[in-house]
């Protein structure tokens, strides 16, 4: 049965193709469609993995080839260095000197949501205008 389901997943035939030394085509699909619901080929290679693993036969390392990564059309000649910070009002205050450009840019999201909190909540208090 085995052998039947690595037979097609390594040629990519037909489930109807499959040789009769595997057996019945429709018995060797029907498992595999089982197995692949329930799990088993999952818990199977996690377990053949561990084995591996433990026999020391398994090298984790991750390599990728830059090569067959794409990159986006904008990625082209992206600048490397972070934008500059916005001039500010004023001069620049002691407390974000060196800051990263994010850590900034953080503090001013959070600057801003209070400052509308505050006029909400002072909008809130004062009579409707009308016009």
């Amino acid at each position: 049965m085995i052998d039947g389901i690595v037979h097609r997943v390594r040629t990519g035939v037909q489930w109807r193709d499959l040789p009769e030394r595997f057996g019945p085509w429709k018995t060797v699909y029907e498992r595999h469609r089982l197995w692949s619901a329930d799990g088993t080929w999952e818990r199977l290679l996690q377990q053949v993995q561990a084995a591996a693993d433990a026999a020391g036969e398994i090298d984790w390392d991750v390599l990728v080839d830059s090569t067959i990564v794409r990159a986006h059309q904008h990625a082209a000649g992206a600048r490397t260095d972070p934008p500059p910070a916005p001039a500010s009002k004023g001069a620049e205050r002691p407390e974000h000197q060196g800051e990263t450009a994010w850590q900034s840019l953080h503090g001013r999201l959070v600057e801003v949501v209070r400052e509308v909190g505050a006029w909400a909540a002072r909008a809130a208090g004062s009579p409707p205008n009308s016009t």
